[in-house]
């Protein structure tokens, strides 16, 4: 199923990427452990648990700013002085002298969670630390204190939040020391001291609720405020007894009485609400704020403040806020609620696992203890239980959103199946999963019992969202994705051994193939930059290949098909320094056998642009002019976000800045430009897109954003994240609205390559993107127009962007896109290469009707500098479906090829399989291909046709804004089969550009 979505993804489904990711994507930081840190190493990669840490002394969360730097300094400074500091969830710090006993190191790749306060630094990740230490030899161990004075020890003993062990809850001043609780226990006249979970101080004056004794090791968190002294653990107690003579107090067992706490008077309708049970099955209330200056009245302002309407007070300095109690929470005694405010003695603060709750409305809403979420699913979701991940830090999904306090099931299931995934998993009640339901076996997942899966949604606190390493899964019941596995699949077939590595492709009118390369920054001394490939002698090398000549480097420039006499290939734009300025002419000649004579032609000091351009895109627009778009000033220079005109017009500088392209640098360079059948101007550029006026050039309509991954909305579609992008079949009367296809691209920071394409109607009344799900990733593809209205996609990687050494994991499977299909049933899986196409790879439709391929220049190296994907000389050609049944071709004449905008035109054809009954005929527009960009925008055009007997008329297009004026491949459809194309040029020369430029370095071939 695909879903027509909005990039309007609430802001409160929005996933965390580092605020300078457009800045650092480009140069490409890698992230990285800390290894050293003046005298702190890092010591690797170790378990924790939130039940009992890894490091129980000091410990800070920083959801902005963490590094593992400021970690350090925190662990080490002041007050701070300890042996190891770990950080982990991205924003959480940990100080400790040792390590807990039941920490264990860990493989370093399980720590990948990137700081929040930097993106290129690793700090662990969910229960896991990266770990630092200092250099320094750790303090004696911990100890269970024997006895304080008249306290002795009686071991570790078992508690619960519910039930407490000892009644009371008492504050201690300072930090909880075995020493200070003791203290606080005798001068209430208790008999019991108690302390928990490193930082809590119980008293009693016998022990409840059937406590008893357990293993020492229960009771392994060090205290608050004393590193070598053990405080319990988690639920457990170490327990002291008093041997001396009880003083004389008034005390009957009920500690700190309640009778001298006040109920203050507050502002603002806020009343008491009773003293509730916390902890029971989970935190009752969010939203935590401690202060060790805690009073009722700071607590319930810091809740106004954040628009909450009730407030808890618990243990003596903390407050939480919420509207609603969640979890089931429970009422228990005021009574319990027995400990002063840290600000203020005279108020009840709560007590351990005990909350003095107040409301600002009068009542109080307690949720249930969540439970699955089963019935009323948007779509066909089902849910199936509770789904454990493989190992600790692996996932069986691999795409996740962390949503910290608006995970809902509903929103974790609309946002997997908008972006085409059956298979979905909520995790540790803020992590929402996508993928597919095969992920399950083949990574080992196995389902649990569903009571292990008991943590609460973080935007619905009613229902469960998994547990830590653990999700509540839900599978799509039925068909989400249609891909078809045809029997005729098209074949790769090798052509013949190249001379360059090819950047740029162009099919000529003579049906000869130039190429340009990336000269002279080539790695070969002797290139000359361009040569011409004559299809007709591939079985002849030395006849094959014509050298021709470039004078600077063209090198990441762009190319159109000029619509004069000579259909010129015009390149523009190129590496470095003057060649960012270049105008570079072509006119081709010769015919197939027979070797052509021209070359291209520039003069610098004759013709050249007002701006340097490296990576631009270059449009043929329906008046006839050249309209150039975008680029950097040079290599990896500045951006340059303008456009401009060939020929010049009249007057001075006449370069129009666009400050979106400014802004998106430098995730916008070739930007994709298609004229759409209103006249208007289609500009696609990283992940936005907005309609140009074409004589202002000022936006009309700003579109949505593009979608990207389920994952990361900041995914991109243009170089250096690069996707490509055409636009979809027109068909006679060329009522109906035209529609854009862009497939493929990539993600900022761990650059992984989209495994969708979107489509839109951009001049629809209300213009949404249509999502549909292809079945493998894909960044630098290339897309090609078959002479049937369909759509090849191949080439590129799974893994990776544009540019060298970045890229991996080759994509060496084909697809076929067919628009007549229903939506999310377009796609055919075709065949499979052998050679990897990643960066600076093309494919182009041949006058045949096959598809050559040709190219790719990685240089991704191993270590030792051998090369991991070679730059390949191969030149390919795909076979498609079409042409592998055996069928002989139809073939045709045409005696007049150069036509009038809405002009009839007769041909004779020969078919021989079906009548012209059947047949069809399409105008396909002559393009340049680089970097996946065909800059004509992949143009098809089923024109209006009648047959009388083998002779047919054809009405060519109405106007240049259906088809731009230009050269065209013209095909008959004997059924599926294409003919060999022919040549026409539609809407003749309007600029006049067949006699530009008028200099001697250059020859007009005329209009």
């Amino acid at each position: 199923m695909i879903l027509s979505i909005f990039l309007g993804l609430p802001l409160a489904y929005a996933i965390i990427i580092p605020r300078d990711h457009a800045s650092t994507f480009f140069h490409r930081h890698s992230l990285y452990h800390r290894s050293t840190l003046d005298s702190w190493t890092s010591y690797g990669c170790w378990t924790d648990n939130t039940g009992a840490r890894t490091f129980s002394a000091a410990s800070y969360t920083n959801t902005t700013g963490m590094t593992v730097e400021s970690c350090i300094s925190f662990c080490s400074s002041g007050a701070n002085s300890y042996v190891y500091a770990g950080v982990e969830y991205a924003q959480e710090c940990y100080c400790g002298n040792y390590l807990a006993s039941d920490a264990s190191n860990v493989s370093m790749s399980e720590c990948d969670m990137t700081c929040t306060g930097n993106a290129s630094e690793l700090c662990g990740a969910g229960d896991r630390l990266n770990v630092y230490w200092s250099g320094t030899q750790p303090p004696s161990p911990p100890i269970i204190v024997p006895g304080v004075g008249n306290w002795r020890s009686l071991g570790c003993y078992n508690d619960s939040t519910i039930t407490r062990a000892l009644a009371n809850g008492m504050r201690v001043t300072g930090q909880v020391t075995v020493e200070s609780c003791t203290t606080a226990c005798q001068d209430g006249g208790y008999q019991y001291a108690g302390v928990e979970y490193a930082n809590e101080c119980y008293c009693g004056m016998t022990l409840d609720n059937g406590s008893g004794p357990t293993p020492a090791s229960s009771c392994d968190m060090t205290c608050a405020g004393n590193a070598s002294e053990y405080c319990g653990g988690p639920d457990h107690l170490n327990l002291y007894n008093y041997t001396g003579t009880p003083a004389t107090t008034d005390n009957t067992g009920g500690g700190t009485s309640t009778e001298f706490f006040i109920t203050p008077s507050l502002s603002g309708g806020w009343t008491y609400g009773g003293c509730y049970v916390d902890n029971a099955n989970g935190r009752v209330l969010g939203d935590e704020l401690d202060s060790n200056d805690m009073t009722v009245e700071s607590c319930v302002a810091h809740c106004t403040a954040d628009s909450f309407t009730i407030a808890g007070l618990e243990y003596s300095t903390q407050c939480f806020c919420g509207n609603e109690l969640i979890d089931g929470a429970i009422k228990a005694p005021d009574s319990d609620c027995n400990m002063a405010c840290g600000g203020n003695a005279t108020e009840a603060c709560g007590a351990g696992n005990r909350l003095s709750v107040y409301t600002s409305t009068g009542n109080i809403t307690i949720l249930p203890v969540p439970t699955p979420l089963t019935s009323g699913l948007p779509g066909h979701w089902v849910y199936q239980g509770c789904l454990a991940e493989p190992a600790p830090g692996s996932h069986l999904f691999a795409y996740e959103n962390d949503w910290t306090n608006n995970n809902t099931v509903e929103a974790c299931l609309n946002q997997c199946a908008a972006f085409g995934y059956p298979a979905a998993g909520l995790e540790y009640g803020e992590q929402c999963f996508c993928g597919d339901i095969s992920d399950v076996v083949d990574n080992n997942g196995t389902f649990v019992s569903g009571s292990e899966c008991n943590m609460p949604c973080s935007g619905d606190p009613a229902h469960l969202c998994g547990a830590n390493n653990l999700m509540s899964a839900y599978y799509w019941n039925g068909t989400m994705n249609v891909w078809h596995t045809p029997e005729n699949i098209g074949r790769y077939e090798f052509l013949i051994g190249g001379v360059v590595v090819p950047l740029i492709a162009t099919v000529g009118i003579n049906n000869k193939v130039t190429f340009l390369e990336k000269y002279p920054t080539s790695e070969f001394a002797n290139s000359t930059g361009a040569y011409e490939l004559d299809i007709s002698l591939v079985d002849n090398y030395l006849l094959a290949w014509r050298e021709m000549h470039v004078k600077s480097d063209v090198f990441c420039s762009g190319s159109i098909i000029l619509p004069d006499k000579g259909a010129r290939q015009i390149n523009v734009g190129g590496w470095s320094l003057e060649s960012t300025y270049g105008v570079r002419l072509y006119t081709p000649d010769g015919q197939p056998g027979v070797n052509g004579t021209n070359d291209w032609e520039e003069n610098a000091n004759e013709l050249s642009l007002q701006r340097g351009r490296w990576y631009p895109t270059a449009m043929m627009m329906p008046n006839g002019s050249i309209l150039v778009v975008g680029g950097e000033t040079g290599s990896n220079g500045p951006p340059q976000p303008s456009l401009e005109i060939l020929p010049k017009p009249p007057g001075g500088d006449t370069v129009i800045t666009l400050d979106y392209l400014q802004r998106t640098d430098p995730n916008n360079l070739y930007p994709f430009l298609l004229v759409l059948p209103s006249g208007r101007f289609f500009i696609g550029y990283y992940n936005e897109a907005r309609i140009l006026d074409p004589v202002t050039f000022d936006t009309v309509t700003v579109l949505p954003n593009m979608p990207g991954a389920v994952n990361n909305f900041l995914a991109g579609r243009t170089y250096p994240m690069e996707g490509t992008a055409v636009l979809l079949p027109q068909h006679a009367p060329y009522t109906d609205p035209i529609e854009i296809l862009i497939c493929g691209g990539s993600t900022p920071g761990a650059a992984i390559a989209l495994d969708n394409c979107v489509s839109i109607i951009p001049e629809a009344s209300n213009p949404t993107w249509t999502l549909e799900r292809m079945p493998s990733k894909r960044v630098m593809p290339c897309m090609v127009t078959l002479p049937d209205g369909t759509y090849m996609i191949l080439n590129g990687a799974h893994q990776g962007v544009a540019g060298f050494g970045l890229a991996s994991d080759p994509n060496f499977s084909a697809l076929l896109y067919d628009p007549s299909q229903p939506v999310g049933q377009r796609i055919s899986i075709l065949n499979s290469t052998i050679v990897a196409r990643l960066y600076h790879s093309e494919a182009t439709l041949l006058p045949d009707g096959r598809v050559l391929v040709s190219g790719s220049d990685p240089e991704t190296n191993y270590p030792n500098g051998t090369a991991v994907y070679p730059e390949e000389f191969r030149i390919e050609v795909y076979i498609p479906p079409y042409l592998n049944q055996g069928f002989r071709q139809p073939e045709f004449t045409i005696a007049k090829t150069d036509w009038a905008l809405g002009g009839q035109y007769n041909i004779v054809v020969t078919l021989y399989q079906g009548t012209t009954s059947t047949m069809r005929v399409s105008l396909i527009a002559a393009s340049s291909s680089t970097h996946g960009n065909v800059m004509s925008g992949g143009r098809i055009i089923f024109p209006e046709f009648s047959c009388s007997g083998n002779t047919c008329t054809i009405t060519a297009p109405p106007n240049a804004f259906v088809c731009p004026p230009g050269w065209h491949q013209l095909f008959v459809l004997d059924g599926p089969t294409p003919s060999h194309s022919a040549w026409v040029r539609i809407g003749g020369d309007p600029a006049q550009l067949g006699n530009w430029p008028d200099y001697p370095d250059f020859t007009a071939p005329g209009v």
